[in-house]
C-alpha cells in the first residue's frame, strides 16, 4: 500500500513539474515569437559576424496606423551585460538608418557599389546595443496610414510617439526592461534627445515599470534659435567664410530670436551662401563636396535648419562625401528590405535619407531645450554635448553660447584631450554637465574621427572625464 501511494505521488510531482515547465516554456516562446519575427539572419553581402540583430516595426498609433521602425545591432561581447543605446539623426527628417547606423557609429559601412557591406572597427556596439530609431513617422521606412500626419508633425509628436516606440518596443525585448538606457544623437537631435529625456522622466514618475534611464549624449545639436543663429554667423565670420560687412549686415538685420526671419535677412543669408561661401561642404569647410561625373557638385536634399532661417544644401560629408548614395540604393534593393522586414505595407515612395515633406512642413519647433536641459540636470541624468569643430551648420561657437547660457560651475577646467597620442579635441567638466570638442571633425563626428567619436563614447558610458594625455 506505501508503496503504490509513493508511487502515485511521485507521478503526481512528476505531472505537476512537466505542467509547470511546459507552461514556462510555453510562456517564454510567446514572449519570444514576436522578437523572433524580427530577427535578421544576414544582410544581402553583409560579412559574418558574432552579435545579433533585429529590425522591424512597433505600432505607435493604432487608430491611425503610424509605425516606426528600428533596427538593433547587440554588443559584440556579452550584450546581456551592457546597456542600451538609442540613436536618433535629425533633419528634421533624416534617418538613423541611413547616418547613424551606415556611416557614423554603426557596425557596417556600404560599399562603393552598394552591392554589400564591410566592416567598421570603431563601431559603438563593440561596448553597446545599439537601437537605431528612425523617428517620426515618414522617415526612413516608418509610416503613417493616415498622410496628413505627413504634412503636420513636429517636437511634440516626435517625442511622444518615441516614447511609445520604447516601451512597445521593451515589450517585445523583454530583457532590455531593466536595462541602463541611454540616449544619443547629432544635429536636430539636439531637440529630439532631451525631449524624449523629458517624456520618459515625466512617464517614469507616473508609472511602476519605469525605463532606467541614466543619460544623454548630443553632438553638432540644434539646442537654442537665437545662441545658435548668433554662433552660426560668427563661426563664418571667425573662420574667413563672409566678410566683415556681411558679418555686420547680418547681426544688425536679423532677428535672431525668430522662427522665421525677415525677407531682407533671408536675401542677406543668401547672398552669403551663393556669394562668399564658394563650393564648399558647409558640414566640413575643409573637406571636398561630392561631385557629380559632370563636374557638378551635388547638393544633396535642401534640409532646412529650423533655427537657421534659410535654405542649407545638404552636401553629402565624409572622408567619402558620396556616401549617401550608396546608402539610397542599397537600402531601395528589395532583398535588403526583405531582410530587414521592412516597407512591408509598400510605402508609396522610394526610401530616402532625408524626407523632404516632412523637412518642410515641420509645425512645431521648441525655440530653446535650455529649459529642459535645466530640468534633466536636476534630475541627476549624465548630460555630455560634443561638437566637431569643423562644421559650419551647427558649429562649436553655437554650442558654446547655449551651453554659457545655463551658467554651470566649472568642476573640471578647460583641457585638451587624447586619443593615440594627439589631441582628440577640447573639454571643460561643468557641475552636470561635460563639454568636449571634436578636433578636426565635421557635422557628422563619427564619420570624420571614427576613433576619437569612439573614446567619447566609452568615456561618456562610464562617466570618466576625457583621458588626459
Amino acid at each position: 500500500m506505501v508503496m503504490a501511494e509513493k508511487q502515485i505521488l511521485v507521478s503526481i510531482v512528476f505531472v505537476l513539474l512537466l505542467f509547470v515547465f511546459s507552461s514556462s516554456a510555453s510562456h517564454h516562446h510567446a514572449v519570444s515569437e514576436e522578437e523572433e519575427a524580427d530577427r535578421i539572419s544576414s544582410l544581402p553581402g553583409q560579412p559574418k559576424v558574432s552579435f545579433q540583430q533585429f529590425s522591424g516595426y512597433v505600432t505607435v498609433n493604432k487608430a491611425v496606423g503610424r509605425a516606426l521602425f528600428y533596427w538593433l545591432t547587440e554588443a559584440v561581447h556579452d550584450p546581456l551585460s551592457k546597456p542600451l543605446v538609442v540613436w536618433l539623426n535629425g533633419g528634421p527628417g533624416c534617418s538613423s538608418v541611413a547616418y547613424g547606423a551606415s556611416e557614423e557609429i554603426g557596425p557596417f559601412r556600404i560599399n562603393k557599389t552598394a552591392s554589400g557591406l564591410y566592416l567598421n572597427k570603431f563601431s559603438w556596439n563593440t561596448v553597446a546595443n545599439l537601437l537605431f530609431l528612425e523617428t517620426p513617422a515618414g522617415v526612413g521606412f516608418s509610416y503613417s496610414n493616415r498622410s496628413s500626419d505627413l504634412l503636420d508633425t513636429g517636437d511634440v509628436r516626435t517625442a511622444m510617439d518615441s516614447l511609445e516606440f520604447l516601451l512597445g518596443w521593451m515589450n517585445r525585448f523583454p530583457r532590455y526592461k531593466h536595462r541602463e538606457v541611454y540616449l544619443t544623437g547629432e544635429s536636430y537631435a539636439g531637440h529630439y534627445v532631451p525631449q524624449l529625456a523629458g517624456e520618459i522622466t515625466m512617464y517614469n514618475k507616473r508609472s511602476k515599470h519605469p525605463i532606467n534611464l541614466k543619460g544623454f549624449m548630443v553632438g553638432n545639436a540644434v539646442t537654442d534659435n537665437y545662441y545658435d543663429n548668433l554662433g552660426t554667423v560668427t563661426y563664418w565670420w571667425s573662420h574667413a567664410m563672409i566678410s566683415d560687412k556681411t558679418y555686420q549686415q547680418l547681426v544688425n538685420t536679423c532677428d535672431f530670436r525668430r522662427q522665421k526671419e525677415s525677407d531682407e535677412c533671408e536675401s542677406l543669408y543668401s547672398y552669403a551662401m551663393d556669394q562668399e561661401f564658394g563650393n564648399i561642404d558647409q558640414y566640413n569647410i575643409y573637406s571636398p563636396p561630392c561631385n557629380n561625373s559632370d563636374g557638378s557638385t551635388s547638393t544633396r536634399h535642401t534640409i532646412r535648419l529650423p533655427h537657421h532661417p534659410h535654405k542649407v544644401f545638404r552636401q553629402i560629408s565624409g572622408y567619402d562625401p558620396c556616401t549617401e548614395k550608396y546608402a539610397e540604393i542599397y537600402y531601395n534593393r528589395p532583398d535588403v528590405q526583405k531582410e530587414l522586414h521592412a516597407n512591408v505595407t509598400k510605402i508609396p515612395y522610394k526610401w530616402t535619407a532625408c524626407s523632404e515633406v516632412l523637412n518642410r512642413n515641420w509645425n512645431d519647433s521648441d525655440v530653446s531645450v535650455l529649459p529642459i536641459y535645466r530640468e534633466m540636470l536636476a534630475s541627476g541624468l549624465r548630460i555630455w554635448v560634443f561638437s566637431g569643430d569643423v562644421d559650419s551648420v551647427v558649429p562649436v561657437t553655437a554650442t558654446r553660447y547655449s551651453l554659457a547660457n545655463l551658467k554651470l560651475a566649472a568642476k573640471i577646467p578647460w583641457y585638451p584631450w587624447y586619443v593615440k597620442k594627439q589631441v582628440g579635441g577640447w573639454t571643460e567638466v561643468y557641475e552636470g554637465l561635460t563639454f568636449a570638442t571634436v578636433r578636426g571633425a565635421g557635422h557628422e563626428v563619427p564619420l570624420f574621427k571614427p576613433r576619437a567619436a569612439l573614446q567619447l563614447f566609452k568615456s561618456f558610458l562610464k562617466g570618466d572625464p576625457l583621458p588626459r594625455s
